[in-house]
């Protein structure tokens, strides 16, 4: 913004103070702060949320893909109340009910041996934890990750990600080295082929690396499920060589799927899982690494040396705690399965009236519209540059218009994301959807004729 620029300029006519404040006083995230313009939101209820203008939406995208139990969870927000009249904070030295409980329900809610938890504050965190423990179990310091991955914006998690957001954090931490994806739509690579790439990367480094993270179904970089012997034969390359599995469920884990975590979609249980959003279904700021019985193991007798001021929070732990119970007690898991296929089936709809819609793909709730110019050359209208760009594209354009039709949808690069609250119903979907018929004529009509 220049100095004769005030920040009344890029706000609309009828701003509300709090937008006015926000604009002047707070940064907005991953953005040039003289395109920032804020809305106030003001509640929300089930999977619709309101802003100060008197607008209703349907949130389609979970807010930031986190919003898994959706805006009137009043058993988390209970919990919460009662943690922080009993004790707000202790130290991590101590210990409190919620976060001992919560422990021993993500032992019992992942899959295999994954038995001993880090509690964190966010999804970066999670993933900084899982880097740290890899590198102190194996005393290897490398990295592999993927080129469409996003993990945190912390130092070690910003390092192995994959997006250009990770541009501007370079050099960043040593040793993070980076793989293709299982992307079919618009690669060189088959889903398959990628893997061989990523076994000959293990071959050269020797003995060097510690651990490969993935997400198991890519997120804001576009939705990418691989094929069910992906995930498998990627942790059998891991372990031949030395090397640990990581995966990131940050967004994928808690029902996202249509199962528990991403990686029960492929029957894998990975050596260490990070994970948040979901967890607490974003009522409060909560990560957590869960590791196997092995590694849990090696740290009776070697030092864990990591730790938060914040690990285990009891307010944020009593908000996981009451989070994981609701979607035990409310069969979400199984609802987002059930659901999650009639949205594919719609998506599929939207596909074939849209010629601008290059593919649909997805799992459960968590799906993903990618856009084209060109169908037959798999153009995209967005870039990965456009992540760290100014100015808007036209899948941008997309997503207003559907705000203006009343759904909130998000959209990263080239994608449109589709993550909505596990407990949308299929009428909603029917509306969400009828508003996404009438944005996409936007990407019609600025298709290559």
């Amino acid at each position: 913004m220049s100095d004769t620029q005030s920040s009344d300029d890029v706000l609309p006519a009828d701003a509300t103070e709090t937008e006015r404040l926000d604009k002047e006083y707070v940064f907005g995230t991953w953005s040039f702060q003289s395109e920032v313009s804020p809305t106030e939101v003001t509640g929300g209820s089930g999977v619709r949320f309101t802003t100060a203008d008197g607008g209703e939406y349907i949130d389609f995208s979970g807010q930031l893909m986190c919003s898994n139990l959706g805006h009137s969870a009043d058993t988390v927000a209970d919990a919460m109340a009662e943690q922080a009249h009993e004790g707000a904070y202790f130290a991590p030295g101590f210990t409190t009910e919620p976060r001992a409980k919560l422990g021993e329900k993500l032992a019992e809610v992942t899959p295999g041996n994954l038995s001993k938890t880090f509690f964190s504050t966010s999804g970066t965190e999670a993933v900084e934890a899982a880097i740290k423990i890899a590198r102190m179990y194996t005393g290897k310091q490398k990295i592999i990750s993927r080129y469409r991955s996003y993990h945190g914006a912390t130092a070690g998690s910003i390092s192995v990600t994959g997006d250009p957001r990770r541009l501007m954090a370079e050099p960043g931490v040593p040793g993070s080295i980076k793989a293709p994806d299982p992307y079919a739509y618009g690669s060189t690579l088959e889903p398959m082929e990628s893997l061989e790439y990523i076994e000959e990367m293990l071959m050269l480094e020797g003995d060097t690396v510690a651990a490969v993270i993935v997400e198991p179904v890519v997120g804001s970089n576009g939705i990418l499920v691989p094929p069910k012997e992906y995930l498998p034969r990627l942790k059998e390359i891991a372990h031949d060589h030395g090397a640990l599995l990581i995966c990131d469920e940050v967004m994928s884990g808690f029902g996202r799927t249509g199962e528990w975590f991403g990686c029960d979609v492929f029957d894998v249980t990975p050596d260490i899982m990070s994970m948040a959003k979901g967890l607490s279904g974003a009522y409060a700021p909560l990560g957590a690494t869960i590791v196997t019985d092995e590694i849990a193991a090696h740290f009776e007798n070697e030092m864990f040396c990591h730790g938060h001021t914040y690990a285990g929070h009891p307010v944020a732990c009593a908000a996981g705690l009451a989070a994981v119970t609701s979607y035990q007690e409310q069969d979400l898991i199984s609802h987002a399965n059930r659901v999650g296929e009639y949205l594919g089936e719609r998506l599929e709809e939207l596909a074939e009236k849209h010629p601008s819609v290059g593919e649909t793909r997805g799992v459960g709730l968590f799906r993903g519209i990618e856009l084209t110019k060109d169908p037959d050359e798999r153009v995209p209208f967005g870039h990965r540059s456009d992540k760290i760009s100014m100015g808007s594209t036209v899948v941008d354009e997309v997503s207003s218009a559907a705000w203006d039709e009343g759904v909130y949808v998000g959209n990263m690069i080239n994608t449109l994301i589709i993550a909505p609250p596990l407990p949308i119903t299929e009428d909603d979907i029917d509306e969400a959807v009828a508003a996404l018929d009438v944005a996409l004529e936007v990407s019609d009509a600025a298709m290559d004729k």
